[in-house]
């Protein structure tokens, strides 16, 4: 399990106030033992020896924030033992991380073992090589792809049957990168090697082959930029005000307070094509008021 800690990254920081709260417990259960010489003692004198180090108190840790975020994002979730025993999304991050501490110090063959039995068991395939950071929520998970260069940023959620893959045969680079916060709805696939900006999201059953800015809406086949910031986009003139908001207020500091909120809101995007017949439907009424005056005018 020590393996789990080789996959590191600057947001273990953050855990570091855990790690001086268990070295604190550590050094004050000596203190007691040896001041008061009780016999009781050596149920604490145990559990030191075998007590927590760095990396363990990382780990659990780690474990505790993979739990929070399952309770954060899904109402269906109900106690903490139901969510160890039935999420195969943890199952298969968890499983993930030992894969990938082993892969990035040169080892194929394990690693790949470890993915395919974590396909095995949760229906997920996650490439050993894949970078993926803090607080990933997967929801039921089955069908998900993610490949070997992909990298995921902070609080990314992925539902079902999403893809994260190559467009060809490709060497080094050529799969994704997810920002933080971004949300890939189900069925939806992210193809080739570009950038999904932070607080993206990509609607359910999209195709997405180009890059996404920060706080980008993406819907359609091929995906195609429908909202930046709230706003909703029709013409590109719209596109680069919605984009210069968009910069705004990343730099604002109310963003940077609320950077670890994750909207999950994607069930309300527009529909490109419904609009297009709406606006079509509407042409042609025009047309037929203005061929009916001209008719009364003869």
């Amino acid at each position: 399990m020590s393996l789990l800690f080789y996959f590191s990254d600057a947001s273990e920081f953050a855990f570091l106030h855990i790690v001086v709260f268990f070295a604190k417990i550590r050094k004050e259960s000596k203190a007691i033992c040896a001041s008061a010489s009780l016999k009781r003692c050596g149920r604490i004198s145990f559990v030191d020896s075998i007590g927590l180090g760095v990396r363990e108190a990382v780990m659990l840790a780690r474990i505790k924030r993979d739990i929070r975020v399952v309770f954060e994002r899904d109402p269906a979730a109900r106690s903490t033992i139901e969510v160890l025993l039935c999420y195969g999304g943890l199952h298969a991050i968890w499983l993930h991380r030992i894969a990938h501490a082993l892969y990035i110090r040169g080892w194929v063959l394990f690693p790949r073992l470890i993915s395919n039995f974590g396909r095995f068991l949760t229906g997920i395939e996650i490439h050993p090589g894949a970078t993926i950071g803090e607080g990933l929520f997967i929801d039921h998970g089955t069908g998900i792809v993610i490949g070997e260069t992909a990298e995921l940023g902070r609080n990314v959620t992925l539902y079902q049957g999403v893809t994260l893959g190559g467009t060809g045969k490709e060497k080094g680079k050529r799969h994704p990168t997810l920002g933080n916060n971004v949300v890939v709805a189900s069925g939806a696939k992210v193809l080739g090697s570009f950038t999904v900006g932070d607080h993206a999201k990509i609607g359910a059953g999209s195709v997405v082959l180009r890059p996404v800015p920060a706080h980008a809406t993406v819907v359609g086949i091929p995906g195609r930029i429908v909202m930046m910031n709230g706003q909703r986009v029709r013409t590109e003139a719209d596109f680069h005000r919605a984009r210069e908001l968009s910069i705004e207020y990343d730099e604002s500091a109310e963003e940077i307070a609320s950077e670890l909120d994750v909207d999950l809101d994607h069930d309300m995007l527009p529909d490109p094509e419904a609009e297009m017949l709406e606006a079509m439907r509407q042409e042609i009424d025009a047309l037929k008021n203005r061929l009916s005056e001209l008719e009364n005018k003869q």
